[in-house]
Order: C-alpha cells, then structure tokens, then sequence
C-alpha cells in the first residue's frame, strides 16, 4: 500500500469515528431529542388507606401522566420518571416521603397532599427541591418560598364559601376539624359572610376521623335555625360521616333544601322549596365521586352549596385531561376526573411540562425549576386557572397565606346529582382572604 493510499484510508476511518461519535455517547445529535437528555424525576404523595382523608388518585394520575407524555417522546425530550409515596397522613410519613424525594433525586415534588406541612417542607427546602402544585392544605404551601401553589388552598375555598352563603343563609353553623388547620376556618367563613354584612358562623369543632357525629350535627341544625339556615361542613371524606349523622335527626327529610342563584327560593330542580336548614361545603370535602356514590339525584347533598377552585367537571377545559385518562388509566378506578385531587395533580403537572420545557436544556436540576418560577414562568392552564405566575407582584401577601397567586374560586350547587355553576365564570376572594389574616 503507497503513502498516499494509506493516507486516505486514515482519513476516512478517522471521519466515520468522528461521525459515529456524534451519534453514539450521548445518543443523538447535539439539540435533537429522542434520548439525548437526560430523564427528569419527580415525586408525587398522598395518603392511601388511612382513617382519616385519602387521596389514592393523585399518584395514579401522576403516573397516567408520566405514560401519557413519555409515549410523545416526554417532556423537551426528557424522559418523566414519577415516584409516588404515601404519604399515611402522619408527620413522620410525610417527612418520609420528602427524605426519599432528596435520596433518589427528585427536581420537584408535583401535585400532592399532606396535612403535614412542616413534616415535608423543611427537608424539601434543604435540598432546595420545589413543591409545585400541592393540595393546598397546609399554612406552609402558602408561606414557604419553594412552594408554588396552583390553587388558593382550603383559605380561599372557606372564605369564598362565606361569600356564596352570605347570599342566602340567615344564619350559618360551621362544622370543621379541631385542629390548628380548622381553627382557621371560622375566620375565614367570617371574613366571607362579614363582606356582605351577615354575622358569623356558630363554630362547632370536631373530631376529625369521628364515626359519626350525632351531637355537633344536632348543635349545627339547632343553632342554624329552621328559617333559611345553612349547615356548612369541611371535615375532608368524614364530611360524608357528618351529613349521615345530620340526615337521621328528628325533622331531617335526608335531602338539602337550597336556594336557586339568587336565593330565589327555588330547589335544585326548579320549584319552590320550603325555607329548611341548607347543607354546603366546600370541593375536597363534597365533591362528584361523593355524590354519586350517595346516590345521584337522590343523594342527601341534592341542592348543596358547594365552593370550589376550578370549572365544574363538565366543563370543555379538562377535555385534555380526560383524554388523557381514557388512554393511559380508563381501567384504574383510582383516576376519576372529578375528583379535586385529580384535577389538582393534572395543573400541577401542566406547570411543571411548561416549566421544563422554557429551560431547553439537556439537564434539569431543582434549582433550574425554582429558579425558572422565581423568575416569571408564566404557567397558560387552557382556563382551569387564571394564567399563573409567582413573581413578587403576583403574590396575594397575606400575613398567614402570603404566597397565593390564584385568588380565584367558583360557585357551585348539586342540580339532579351534577355539580353545576350556580354563577358563571371566576370569583375573586383575594381580599376576603386578606380581610381573614
């Protein structure tokens, strides 16, 4: 073989190398997707099989998600690995949780729930890994500076439900957890019911993982008054509990008597009511999957007042998010989409894909997310929400609840066993919130 010809020959071996190189190592060419970026990990938990409140849908929407975008080729060609726990609605369940999230890497914990703030927040904020998109029921979501919530937490469905009641009740007894968390709920209800000029709801504590609740459902109708009173109850699943206890009272028909819109007097299927004690709540604790369950258009919560955080499930904005269920969990009955947890978990995500996918680059990190938020990703929910952003400016600045962005709820009422608009569109309770601090 001459020089030259050897030459040449090493040429074009050392060019193929070069070339292969390119397309092995990394796997694809630099800024292509289909494996060139490294997978992003998440963590979603919630409690599961526990007495008190359970939320088995989030984690499993969670990983109907992960199915969902990663058969697209995942999110900015990043492969979404979804860890789930359950969370056992304890302190130390909770801190578990967060210390797994750290040990295994998560960039941020997405769209869960705890009652157990503190358990979870701090080894989160160690390890400067964001919380995005939880429940909303716990002060720390809303003081913490990793956290960023998509709702206005169980503060503003309370407040806003005592602005939705204050059109039609007379008087108002409260039923809620006797815990730090519930002792907040009375000012809240106030603080809504005060802004149009009504007096204060009667507070009635109670236990919270109680099998039934004769005595304070007795009080609570008592103390409401047979002319025109509502009887409101926020005890997470053991609301359910209360209105069993409420429903078998002497007097009590089993069903909710409620106002129409305006306090029209009218029922939830359009003729004329007799003026009876009214049940309400607020979503978490009333939502769909509860009233078909309790029987429909003949379950005791025909005609309840209901607050809530988004659209009524019905509505033509959670399409995506149905579809998405229909392909990737239609057999897991975990997964309903009326469920708040479950629609929760499904903006928690949105935000989480729009945040990932503004960064462009190979590698995400927990600071790179938070650092993102910090800087004014603006989050588009295709109308579940108002369009989110947690810059300074866009806080609510609260004294107990400064890091609400979303200071909007929706009023809703059970018509023949649907959860249905009683008002259309938003309602703005940012400074009944405030007015509560």
């Amino acid at each position: 073989m001459t020089g030259r010809r050897l030459l040449s020959l090493l040429a074009s071996v050392t060019a193929a190398a070069a070339g292969a190189s390119l397309l092995t190592g990394c796997g694809v060419l630099p800024g292509a997707t289909g494996g060139s970026r490294e997978p992003v990990t998440v963590m979603t938990w919630a409690p599961d099989q526990t007495r008190a409140t359970n939320m088995p849908g989030m984690p499993a929407m969670a990983q109907a998600y992960a199915r969902w975008v990663n058969a697209q080729g995942g999110i900015d060609g990043h492969e979404l690995r979804v860890l789930t726990c359950n969370e056992q609605n304890t302190p130390a369940g909770a801190a578990g949780c967060a210390r797994r999230a750290v040990h295994e890497g998560a960039v941020a914990v997405v769209g869960s729930y705890s009652q157990n703030g503190r358990a979870f927040m701090a080894p989160l904020e160690a390890a400067g890994i964001p919380y995005i998109g939880g429940y909303g029921i716990t002060e720390d979501e809303f003081t913490s500076p990793l956290s960023y919530p998509v709702n206005g937490g169980v503060a503003s469905l309370v407040a806003g439900h005592g602005m939705q009641l204050a059109e039609s009740c007379r008087k108002v007894s409260l039923v809620r957890p006797d815990t730090l968390a519930g002792d907040q709920l009375t000012k809240l209800l106030d603080s809504g019911l005060k802004r149009a000029s009504k007096r204060g709801a009667v507070d009635i504590p109670a236990v919270e993982d109680a099998t039934e609740y004769t005595a304070q459902a007795a009080r609570a109708k008592e103390r409401a008054g047979s002319d025109g009173g509502c009887v409101a109850a926020v005890l997470g699943e053991r609301t359910q509990t209360f209105f069993d206890s409420f429903r078998r009272l002497p007097g009590s028909s089993g069903g909710a008597q409620a106002a129409d819109d305006g306090g029209g007097g009218e029922d939830a299927n359009g003729s004329k009511a007799a003026r009876g004690v009214r049940i309400s709540s607020v979503l978490g604790s009333v939502g769909q999957p509860l009233i078909d369950r309790t029987g429909g258009a003949r379950s005791p919560f025909e005609g309840a007042y209901v607050t809530g955080w988004y659209p009524e499930a019905d509505d033509k904005s959670w399409a995506p998010m149905r579809k998405v269920i229909q392909e990737q969990a239609f057999a897991d009955n975990r997964v309903d989409p009326t469920d708040a947890g479950v629609q929760t978990t499904w903006i928690a995500y949105t935000v989480f894909r729009q945040v990932v996918e503004s960064l462009h680059t190979d590698k995400i990190t927990a600071a790179r997310v938070s650092d993102a938020l910090d800087r004014g990703a603006r989050v588009d929910t295709g109308g579940l929400t108002p369009p989110l952003r947690w810059m300074y400016e866009d806080l609510l600045g609260a004294s107990d609840f400064p890091r609400i962005v979303n200071r909007q709820v929706t009023f809703q009422i059970v018509r023949k066993g649907r959860l249905v608009a009683q008002k259309p569109g938003f309602v703005d309770v940012g400074a009944t919130v405030g007015a509560a601090g």
